[in-house]
Parts: structure tokens; C-alpha cells; sequence
């Protein structure tokens, strides 16, 4: 498959939705981000939420100071999160 092809989105419609997404997950690891969105969500009580971790020694806004394996878990529990949905709209409540 060509390389510009492998991140293309099957529905855009989606990408404000998961980027949300992907920063309340971030706030709920504790994980000091910032927030792109419009909405003004931040990471102020991440840590409060149940921090599994996170550069405390950066206060930096991004992702560029966070380990792989911090960026890792967001990107993991977006997966687990959307899997469970899926299957609970296939399948009912579970």
C-alpha cells in the first residue's frame, strides 16, 4: 500500500472527535498536554483523575516532551475505548 495511503482517515468526520478524545485521556493519565481543541478542556486536574505517570519534571504543553510509552497508552486506551463501544453497539451493553 502506498505510504500516503496508511493514515488516511475512513471517516474525517471523526478526527475533532478522537483528537478530543485523545486529550481527556491524556488529562486522566495525568499527562501535562495542554489542549488543542476549542472547547477549553485542560490537563489542570489530570493527576486528580488518576495519573498513571508522567513528566513531571516538563510542564511543556504538547506531545513532544512525553516517552513513547506515555504517547503508547493514550493511543492504547483510544483503542480499547473504541473497540468496547464498537462492540457495545453491536452487541448491546456488556
Amino acid at each position: 500500500m502506498p505510504r500516503s495511503n496508511r493514515n488516511r482517515q475512513v471517516v474525517p468526520e471523526s478526527r475533532h472527535m478522537l483528537n478530543q478524545m485523545k486529550y481527556e485521556i491524556a488529562a486522566e493519565f495525568g499527562l501535562n498536554v495542554g489542549y488543542g481543541g476549542s472547547n477549553g478542556a485542560d490537563t489542570e486536574f489530570g493527576s486528580e483523575l488518576g495519573a498513571i505517570g508522567g513528566s513531571s519534571s516538563s510542564r511543556r504543553p504538547g506531545w513532544g516532551h512525553l516517552t513513547s510509552r506515555e504517547n503508547g497508552s493514550v493511543g492504547g486506551e483510544i483503542t480499547k475505548r473504541l473497540v468496547r463501544n464498537a462492540e457495545q453497539s453491536l452487541f448491546g451493553r456488556l
